[in-house]
């Protein structure tokens, strides 16, 4: 289980860009040299190592010594939107962060696990202490908990309080609207599937049947399982009929959605997320070329 590794810095817009322009050296975050190179503070720099392993833009590989290669998905966001102007980007960032238990526990369990939709951050790391007590021989300290809803609400709400230059900067998260707080109150928002992207909502789909092997789900688990578009990203029931609908028509690899006899089954078609995600975008640049 992973805690606290963000050291308190919630990923800001520009990093991810900073950070693949040094990874021709596989050890730069190991370089005495990386903050001044990167133009970032120390403690950031260990933060920022923690984020592209987190967004799945790297891949960390321990051979005795430990190094950082630029990932395919990371390739392909390099080519096509380093700077995170599309939605689909951002949110395909969003699913690699919540898809597994490492590196970021709290963010797998707040968005796959705790079923609140709203509460105070207090009850929030409450929650997420006894489902830690359930799963884990040795919790992790109170005050790194609550770092980490801190730094989770910071990564999808706009922060626009600070006298601090680069806590005004952005996550590149807050384009996709998932939270809210207000007056202390931390929010689950359900998006409209446009807010998400229909490309990044395929990728999620094509994602889980990589890993599971299953290339038909149906609407309910699509709504409800783990890693899935109800969990992952707050979609409510009838905003995942309308993305479906429009994944029925897709130019290139569309799904196939039977509603017969009340099955509401979706097939997925024969290709893998990544490849997917290529085409998709490869499509995009021809559109807007």
């Amino acid at each position: 289980m992973g805690y606290g590794q963000h050291q308190s810095f919630y990923l800001r817009v520009n990093w991810l860009r900073k950070a693949i322009k040094q990874l021709d050296n596989n050890r730069f975050f190991y370089t005495e040299s990386a903050a001044e190179q990167i133009g970032l503070g120390k403690n950031m720099v260990q933060s920022l190592r923690h984020w592209v392993v987190a967004t799945g833009i790297v891949d960390e590989v321990n051979q005795g010594r430990v190094y950082h290669n630029i990932s395919p998905f990371g390739a392909l966001v390099d080519r096509f939107d380093p700077f995170i102007d599309l939605n689909d980007t951002a949110s395909i960032l969003h699913y690699h962060l919540v898809d597994d238990l490492e590196p970021s526990t709290s963010w797998y369990w707040f968005f796959n696990v705790y079923s609140g939709r709203s509460g105070k951050k207090a009850d929030i790391v409450e929650e997420l202490l006894t489902w830690i007590a359930k799963n884990e021989t040795k919790a992790p300290s109170v005050n790194s908990l609550k770092r980490d809803i801190d730094c989770l609400v910071r990564l999808y709400c706009p922060n626009e309080k600070s006298d601090d230059p680069e806590e005004v900067i952005q996550s590149p998260l807050v384009m996709l609207g998932l939270l809210q707080e207000d007056k202390g109150i931390v929010s689950k928002v359900a998006p409209r599937y446009t807010d998400i992207g229909l490309n990044a909502l395929m990728y999620c789909l094509l994602s889980y049947r990589d890993i599971r092997g299953q290339d038909v789900l149906s609407v309910e688990e699509i709504e409800s399982k783990e890693l899935l578009w109800g969990k992952v990203y707050n979609l409510q029931r009838n905003e995942i009929i309308r993305a479906l609908e429009q994944l029925t028509v897709h130019p290139y690899y569309s799904i196939s959605f039977d509603r017969t006899n009340k099955l509401n089954t979706v097939h997925l078609p024969e290709i893998s997320s990544l490849e997917f995600l290529q085409v998709s975008y490869e499509r995009s640049e021809r559109e807007t070329a």
